[in-house]
């Protein structure tokens, strides 16, 4: 599959016609290239795309020079314009009937959206992932599972396969992230200790954060180091998930666990997979969410004796899954057994990368995770 054939293609083409787009997304995760496929030659150079961090375009925009005798306009990086909410505003209240605009940005728009005229009921937000096992092949195999495991899911690395180049994207991606798009979020001083909360990140991963623990390490304050985590989470470099409660379990309440956006910053294998399949099931949620309008969460389930459940997925406020990592194919966890017994949800999955498929969802299945993305649907 090319890096063309993105799965939200065929749900911008639905919306566009009727409010603008909002594309939002990591950084290199391909929005631009998905935003180009709307316009004809479908290039940067063509000046129905504009993008904020050039400078020509810049003029353009600010001396209202946009071409809209053109069906469709880009605007990529708008949002680092302080008055971007009232010009796209105006533009779609007065051409929305000869024009479809597409915006797009790598950091959270509806955190820029806040404040200001408000932009409600006029456009549609779409979160772009990465490539998952289910966008790389309708019948994913085990070397797709591979590839992912190894370079991550960002199509730069994922297509080239090179171990060199990767590592050199990976150590700009996290620096353009820092010293880039963290200052244009907000006014921070501390970046070089920034910088070491990124690269310290990726080794949490894979059990509940102790914001207590960071602020030690680094000699902050937790409420600082708190709200440089929720920073990482506006520009879709981290994210977290919150414990799943039940009223017959001692469920932990407060610890979150955080997961990265490349997963293949994650040094520890184990720790790799999972990332892996949380990022899976992320993207599930959220598309669900953006294309519907179900109310989905993402968490997990530990109760105050250390049993786990990796991963619960939730619709409407009801759990409809659950979701144990393994790197072996061996044996059914006890724990699904624990909480089988203690909780209202429905289906339990214990993914793995090797071969083997036994059990059932209600008693735990143990499957591998190409035919668990096969059969849920995911994208």
């Amino acid at each position: 599959m090319s890096t063309n054939d993105r799965y939200l293609k065929k749900e911008v083409e639905n919306c566009i016609s009727k409010k603008m787009v909002f594309i939002g997304g990591p950084r290199q995760v391909g929005k631009t290239t998905l935003s180009l496929q709307f316009i004809k030659p479908a290039s940067t150079e063509n000046p129905q795309y504009l993008n904020w961090d050039r400078t020509s375009d810049r003029k353009t925009i600010l001396n209202d020079q946009i071409p809209l005798n053109k069906k469709v306009i880009i605007f990529d990086e708008i949002h680092k314009y302080k008055n971007w909410r009232s010009l796209v505003k105006g533009l779609y209240d007065k051409h929305k009937e000869s024009n479809q605009f597409l915006v797009t940005g790598s950091a959270r728009l509806d955190y820029f959206r806040k404040g200001g005229d408000s932009l409600l009921g006029r456009y549609r937000y779409l979160r772009l992932h990465p490539f998952t096992l289910s966008e790389l092949s309708k019948n994913p195999q085990k070397s797709d599972l591979d590839k992912l495991l190894k370079f991550g899911g960002f199509p730069e690395p994922l297509f080239s396969q090179s171990e060199n180049e990767h590592r050199i994207w990976q150590n700009e991606r996290v620096n353009k992230v820092v010293y880039e798009d963290l200052r244009d979020l907000q006014n921070v001083k501390e970046v070089s200790t920034l910088l070491l909360l990124a690269e310290i990140l990726p080794s949490k991963v894979g059990s509940p954060l102790s914001v207590q623990s960071l602020s030690e390490d680094l000699q902050v304050s937790q409420p600082t180091i708190q709200k440089w985590i929720e920073l990482f989470s506006h520009l879709y470099y981290s994210y977290q998930i919150a414990p799943f409660g039940s009223p017959k379990i001692r469920a932990v309440k407060k610890l979150q666990k955080l997961y990265m956006w490349d997963w293949s910053q994650v040094v520890d294998p184990g720790a790799r997979f999972e990332n892996l399949v949380a990022s899976h099931l992320l993207k599930y949620c959220h598309f669900v969410y953006d294309t519907t309008g179900h109310q989905m969460e993402l968490r997990y389930l530990r109760d105050t004796d250390g049993r786990e459940i990796d991963f619960v997925v939730i619709k409407d406020k009801k759990p409809i899954f659950a979701v144990e990592c393994k790197s072996g194919d061996k044996q059914l966890s006890k724990h699904i057994s624990y909480f089988k017994e203690r909780t209202s949800i429905p289906a339990f999955y214990q993914v793995h990368m090797q071969t083997k498929d036994y059990g059932s969802d209600k008693t735990g299945r143990v499957l591998p995770l190409t035919t668990f993305c096969k059969e849920l649907g995911m994208v």
